[in-house]
């Protein structure tokens, strides 16, 4: 072999590496919320997050689910937590923002703003985020109304599932090298 030969075989070698560390890099997931997120009742790993990141796996997605969820917290402390709670190198953070904040009489207007400070932050940082803030069908309740059950966090990471499925599926377009 001539040495060119060799140096292009290298250089190929070394591309093939790193667009194959592109793709093998686990996805960081951060879910930020409070206690439905911690998981009150089923404990974390009975929570959605644990549940995400099963069937993340199953799909065959090498993902890590950080569970951020702090019990009481609302919008507010959540915002003012975002930056501590989600390292450098998080790919995507699941924003789950609960009903604490009508418990504490903070109004629709005040919520909505600091869900979109978040969003922002997240956003300046070059994170995607997921916003769930749909209403749970109310069997998925325990006995207080307020907190899941084991049946409710299932419900919530099945419907999460689609939604970081594809934002991974765009990450991996945007990491992949253009076709010649």
């Amino acid at each position: 072999m001539t040495p060119y030969r060799n140096f292009s075989i290298a250089i190929a070698v070394c591309i093939l590496a790193t667009v194959s560390a592109a793709f093998t890099k686990p996805i960081q997931i951060v879910a930020v919320g409070a206690s439905n997120t911690q998981g009150w009742y089923v404990g974390k790993q009975g929570a959605y997050p644990a549940k995400l990141e099963a069937l993340l796996r199953e799909k065959g997605v090498n993902a890590t689910v950080v569970n951020a969820g702090v019990p009481f917290d609302t919008t507010a402390g959540m915002l003012k937590r975002i930056d501590s709670d989600v390292p450098t190198g998080t790919d995507i953070v699941i924003l789950q923002p609960g009903g604490n904040d009508r418990r504490f009489f903070v109004t629709k207007e005040q919520r909505a703003a600091n869900i979109a400070a978040m969003e922002r932050r997240l956003r300046d940082r070059a994170i995607k985020s997921i916003v769930y803030d749909e209403e749970i069908p109310p069997q998925y309740y325990a006995f207080d109304f307020i907190h899941l059950t084991a049946g409710g966090h299932a419900f919530l990471a099945s419907r999460l599932l689609p939604r970081v499925l594809a934002i991974i599926d765009r990450r991996a377009i945007v990491a992949s090298p253009p076709v010649r």
